[in-house]
């Protein structure tokens, strides 16, 4: 069994049309690889759809990582990750919101589970938004806003 690694990749220097070219081209293309001995390989469509997003980030400028579901990170990766502060990540785990396990005296989560959290919070901010948005409409103060909140 081979043993994937997170493995993080800069986009090249500024200037580089390739990455640029390849960008477009992936865009407006199929999957297919072909090898040097012309034989060819269709890729999966989750393959291919990869592939053209990192293309895409790398040739605006972004630095990319690869990693498997089942990698540990630290908390402050996790915070990282979420867009919060480390210490509110820990108030998470110990709520047992988000599942970790202990390495020594460090705790460490498992991509899968931060990503499921993720999922789990937006699709309930959806939910919520929805259900106030639907009330709204039904008190007739949908129509009474301009979209504005008057702040002085």
């Amino acid at each position: 069994m081979t043993v994937l690694e997170q493995y993080t990749v800069l986009p090249p220097e500024k200037g580089d049309a390739t990455l640029a070219h390849l960008a477009t081209v992936l865009r407006a293309a199929h999957g297919e690889l072909v090898g040097s001995d012309g034989t060819r390989t269709v890729l999966p469509d989750e393959v291919y759809q990869v592939l053209r997003d990192v293309v895409k980030a790398m040739s605006d400028g972004l630095a990319i990582t690869v990693a498997p579901h089942n990698t540990l990170l630290t908390t402050q990766e996790a915070a990282d990750m979420l867009g919060i502060s480390r210490p509110t990540v820990v108030r998470l785990l110990e709520q047992g919101d988000i599942p970790f396990e202990m390495r020594g005296r460090h705790r460490r989560v498992q991509l899968a589970d931060l990503l499921d959290y993720r999922e789990r919070t937006r699709a309930r901010r959806r939910a919520v938004l929805a259900e106030m948005t639907r009330e709204a409409a039904e008190d007739g103060d949908y129509e009474k806003t301009d979209g504005f909140i008057r702040t002085r």
